[in-house]
């Protein structure tokens, strides 16, 4: 068993691993920047170490600095959490050289899930269906590249390989317009992620954003959780989540679910995982994997009482999976709602001092939040601030017992998008469910 682990990550993600490590029994590290070193991770950890001045550059992406951390603390281990080094092959590279367990995938695997036309061409061998595409990059040979798109049949999609938080990406409706557009994403690419590769994919309308929690150890076993929705989304950042997705049905996820297991069976896949599709038309498209721990994993964890970051630390530390797929059911449902310190109708980041903060409870609600009365939101990283999770034998339970919680959650001093929440679990297209991942840009009239 892994005995001491370096945190390398900051807010609520930092204070869940820490809490997963002390049922373990496994004393932890806090990194931080100057910023967060009042924060209440950097407060129970059993150690910390300050690893340099807030911009996040100079402290939780500074390599050296995170690995130095590890040294000087005599850690084993180093879990990224999600964003920041997470899903970077090259850090984990890095931990692993320098003597260190990485707590997520190989960083060989992480490298291939990474490179999106890599990617997809890894899920068609594996079986998993995916978006019809140009099945490898984008040459420079115009004629071929309006071939490719002829083929496919308009509306397409060119996306960056290197692509994410929705950059790198440009919806093409007519022949006419797609070689400006292939050149004009080649440059946006080249300039936000060093990487000029792009790849084409057949656009689709109205699809809904699903994905496939899987867990897999060192040993070849793997099983998947069950889906989540994500379709609620602005600017392809998600904001509410639900699991399971309404309307897919048990056949359905089992099928879909064990193509995933058995790709990560094929790609020797270890640690946590999300297999994200687009769903439409009753059918899955595979888009991208991200080889870290969700920030929506609390809403599967709740319906399967599967607990996904222990799990992480049991397969760094080698172990087998605690559970067969057999052991994994369905219970209930659940929604997650991510808290933000921004305005809710302007969407402007609204940093500053907490003056009074009270958290709601009761039966089936969860908060995932590192704040407290008095505690300063620092104006240097991203906006989330909590996480309140819902659950509830139905559907309708669960979004009822969501209702009273963010009726309860009381935070003032700052701004926070607790009002887009109340709106949105009101409205009767989310309340029927199955909303695709233009409904919240459409109703917020952007």
């Amino acid at each position: 068993m892994i005995d001491k682990v370096v945190i390398a990550n900051r807010g609520e993600i930092a204070l869940r691993i820490l809490r997963a490590c002390r049922v373990l029994g496994i004393r932890t590290v806090a990194i931080h920047s100057v910023a967060d070193s009042e924060a209440k991770y950097v407060r129970l950890a059993d150690e910390s170490v300050c690893i340099g001045p807030a911009p996040a550059l100079e402290s939780y992406l500074n390599v050296p600095a995170v690995i130095s951390a590890a040294e000087v603390t005599d850690a084993t281990a180093i879990h990224p959490g999600y964003g920041f080094l997470s899903e970077n092959a090259d850090f984990a590279e890095r931990v692993i050289n320098s003597g260190f367990i990485f707590i997520g995938p190989k960083p060989e695997t992480i490298r291939l899930m990474g490179d999106k036309v890599s990617a997809i061409e890894t899920m068609k061998k594996a079986g998993v269906p995916c978006v019809p595409g140009s099945d490898g990059p984008l040459g420079d040979d115009d004629a071929e590249n309006l071939r490719i798109a002829s083929s496919i049949g308009y509306p397409v999609l060119i996306k960056a390989t290197a692509g994410g938080g929705g950059k790198g990406m440009r919806v093409v409706h007519t022949e006419a317009a797609l070689l400006n557009a292939i050149s004009l994403t080649r440059a946006e690419a080249a300039a936000a992620f060093n990487n000029d590769i792009v790849y084409m994919e057949k656009y689709l309308g109205n699809p809904r954003h699903v994905e496939i929690q899987v867990l897999a150890d060192q040993h070849g076993n793997a099983v998947y959780l069950g889906e989540r929705d994500c379709s609620v989304q602005r600017r392809h950042q998600k904001v509410i989540e639900e699991a399971p997705a309404p309307g897919i049905t048990e056949k359905v996820r089992a099928k879909i679910g064990e193509r995933c297991a058995e790709a990560c069976r094929k790609i020797g896949y270890q640690s946590a995982g999300t297999f994200e599709f687009l769903y439409e038309d009753d059918e899955f498209y595979f888009i991208e994997m991200n080889t870290r721990v969700q920030v929506e994993h609390p809403v599967t964890e709740m319906i399967t009482g599967v607990d996904i970051v222990t799990e992480q630390l049991l397969i760094a530390s080698g172990e087998k999976l605690s559970i067969k797929q057999k052991d994994v059911h369905i219970n209930g449902h659940a929604f997650e709602c991510r808290i933000n310190a921004e305005h809710p109708r302007t969407f402007v980041p609204s940093p500053g001092k907490i003056t009074q903060y009270h958290q709601p409870g009761g039966p089936g609600i969860r908060v995932d939040s590192h704040i407290y009365n008095n505690y300063t939101v620092p104006p240097y990283y991203d906006s989330m601030i909590a996480k309140i999770i819902a659950h509830g034998d139905t559907r309708e339970q669960a979004l009822a017992r969501m209702r009273v919680a963010l009726s309860e959650m009381y935070i003032d001093g700052i701004n926070t998008n607790i009002p887009l929440h109340i709106d949105i679990l009101n409205d009767g297209a989310f309340e029927a469910g199955g909303v695709n991942i233009h409904y919240l840009e459409k109703k917020l009239g952007k």
